[in-house]
């Protein structure tokens, strides 16, 4: 009995050994379906995007879908958030530059436009705060936040602009570089 019990322990012990002795040898000899599933793996892996490192924030308002709808009615709310908006021609990074115009017929409409592009866009509520400009039919977003604005477009997939900031951004980024906001990670109570 304890002979027969040595052979099936053994046993167990060998043939996971064994199926991977064979299978590496099986590979080896074989090395068409290994370059096969290798270069299916490189073709998946380039068929997805790469994956970019953002602020939580900037991610969300990013990946909002534009409402195409043509039709648009502005809220009180929306206007609100269009008297907020930073007009002129602002200066961006890379020497490109922004500028956004009130429309005077038609309260809480802009007319965003840079090199080669050129958009009329409405306030939409933002999730984040920020403030935030759409263009439905271009599929293009102007985004407002306190220290720098930039102009995207989502049916193309690209930022325009970027790091672009008025007069008040430059002042508020100045101020967020000598007071810095505190880390949400931060322990609110102090240390004994």
């Amino acid at each position: 009995m304890k002979t027969l019990a040595a052979v099936a322990a053994a046993a167990l012990i060998a043939l996971p050994l064994a199926a991977a002795a064979q299978s590496s040898s099986t590979s080896s000899s074989n090395a068409k379906p290994a370059a096969k599933s290798a270069t299916s793996t490189k073709t998946q892996q380039a068929k997805k995007k790469p994956q970019v490192s953002r602020s939580a924030a900037k991610a969300v308002e990013e990946v909002t879908p534009i409402d195409s709808d043509a039709n648009v009615v502005l809220t009180d709310a929306d206007l609100a958030v269009a008297q907020k908006v930073h007009t002129g021609r602002i200066q961006c990074e890379l020497g490109a530059d922004v500028t956004v115009t009130a429309d005077d017929k038609k309260p809480g409409f802009f007319t965003v436009s840079t090199k080669g592009a050129r958009y009329r866009m409405h306030p939409v509520e933002s999730r984040t705060g920020a403030i935030r400009l759409e263009d439905g039919r271009a599929g293009a977003m102007w985004l407002q936040l306190g220290n720098k604005s930039m102009l995207m477009n989502q049916k193309q997939g690209i930022r325009m602009a970027d790091e672009c900031q008025a007069e008040a951004q430059q002042v508020f980024a100045a101020e967020m570089k000598k007071n810095p906001p505190k880390s949400l990670l931060d322990d609110p109570t102090p240390s004994k």
